[in-house]
């Protein structure tokens, strides 16, 4: 018993610890015009290559702006566009998932074999075949990520309501005459709210580790955008002479990534909901 006490209270001291590290980025991310001392996309190139200085807090990159202003508003980009994919993927794997789950027959087989087709192709290389198809750009690259991330949401969530339907309440809201909505609303959906927000988390660190990773190749945020894997693709060059450049976005991807994965096991220790 003592030990459980320690474990749940371990578990929410890293969830406060994590929220507040990600509320932090999320001031970041929406002051970041304050809080930048220099425009982000400002080239000045007698500043180029610059060291850490009062002017320029991180130093400059090759072109001259200022590291520490890109750094501020690629949180905005990184956060924006990958918390984008994840509400997009999620929205769109609930609804297929309660549809597919709660009615199942033909339309539960018919929905589960497009979803089995997508995740018999990696999702990476899905991403990088729907952005040859329909070219390079951050939108092709969005797109491409929700469309290989619902069909996880969707199986898992299809699954909760297998189970769920099976449950003696929800056989007695039928019976009493409650209308599908009403037990979606009042049964379903607040059932598999815990496991969502395990996931969410979890995938989180996905969003902006693929998001990051398609900017890196080319084929996502563009430049000038200050995204952080496209800040270290424009490092690459300079990895010897200067490796900051490359160093100061890492550590941004890598901190985000590790508390959203932090923050999703502890919560999946405090609900009891498996990982992924």
């Amino acid at each position: 018993m003592i030990a459980m006490f320690r474990d749940i209270l371990k578990s929410q001291k890293m969830i406060i610890t994590c929220f507040l590290i990600l509320c932090i980025l999320l001031m970041i991310s929406i002051f970041a015009p304050w809080l930048a001392p220099n425009d982000p996309i400002a080239i000045n190139l007698t500043h180029k290559l610059q060291p850490p200085s009062l002017d320029y807090p991180l130093g400059t990159d090759h072109l001259g702006r200022c590291m520490f202003s890109r750094i501020l508003f690629g949180t905005r980009i990184s956060l924006g566009f990958a918390f984008l994919i994840f509400i997009s993927a999620l929205s769109m794997g609930l609804l297929i998932g309660i549809i597919s789950g709660y009615i199942g027959g033909w339309v539960d087989q018919l929905l589960m074999r497009i979803g089995d087709g997508l995740m018999a192709i990696p999702s990476l290389l899905f991403v990088l075949g729907f952005v040859g198809i329909w070219g390079a750009g951050l939108k092709q690259v969005i797109l491409g990520l929700i469309l290989v991330q619902w069909v996880y949401y969707a199986r898992v969530i299809r699954g909760m309501v297998l189970s769920l339907k099976e449950q003696n309440y929800i056989t007695a809201a039928i019976i009493s005459g409650s209308s599908t909505w009403i037990i979606m609303k009042k049964h379903i959906i607040p059932n598999v709210l815990p496991s969502l927000a395990v996931m969410g988390t979890l995938e989180m660190g996905w969003a902006i580790m693929n998001l990051s990773s398609m900017s890196f190749l080319g084929l996502g945020v563009q430049p000038p955008s200050p995204e952080w894997g496209a800040m270290i693709h424009e490092g690459k060059s300079y990895i010897r002479t200067n490796p900051a450049l490359m160093i100061y976005p890492g550590l941004m991807i890598m901190l985000v990534v590790v508390t959203f994965n932090l923050l999703g096991e502890s919560l999946s220790e405090r609900f009891g909901v498996k990982r992924r």
